[in-house]
């Protein structure tokens, strides 16, 4: 049934393919990771379509997003929900470590001061959209990904992440040397 050559030759094949599960696991848990998008949030830019149930797939960058210096205003990035830690939000960056914001309802006052190592996050669909305004300032440390362009469904391929960018919220933007 089976020679001894096409046994060898499969386990072999076997284990140089197990071998690379660890690669891949790690470039998926550190550099790179296609995440679904749910939810109005962020329309237009991510599921623009309401009428039909279809989402967006987005290629996400995770290597090295946790620090601040490597998120730029108007990137797109997922990250931990701050109030529970097991539901993740997509939100778009609208402010960096200490710039000043111009907050909206609900936030409890009409401006805020990022403090280090925390940003601003809101959605481009404001009035459908947990954001900043809702839990405050967030940790860059909750940040998983930003995104880096839709890669499902095939008809959204290089639309533009920073086509709409929401409202522009900063009053002073802060300069970092």
């Amino acid at each position: 049934m089976f020679r001894a050559g096409s046994s060898k030759r499969f386990l072999r094949n076997t284990l140089i393919a197990i071998s690379w599960v660890p690669v891949l696991l790690t470039i998926n848990n550190n550099v790179v990771h296609i995440a679904q998008v749910k939810g109005t949030s962020m329309q237009p830019t991510l599921n623009p379509q309401t009428e039909t149930l279809a989402t967006d797939w987005v290629l996400l960058w995770k290597f090295g997003v946790k620090n601040p210096s490597n998120l730029s205003r108007d990137d797109i990035i997922l990250f931990k929900a701050p109030t529970n830690p097991r539901k993740v939000y997509c939100k778009r960056v609208k402010g960096l470590p200490f710039d000043t914001i111009d907050t909206k309802f609900p936030y409890p006052k009409p401006q805020v001061n990022l403090p280090r190592g925390h940003i601003w996050v809101e959605g481009d669909n404001y009035f459908h959209s947990i954001d900043s305004n809702t839990f405050g300032p967030i940790s860059s440390g909750l940040v998983i990904g930003k995104a880096i362009t839709i890669v499902w469904p095939p008809s959204r391929w290089g639309t533009d992440l920073k086509l709409s960018t929401g409202r522009d919220c900063i009053s002073k933007r802060a300069i970092l040397e």
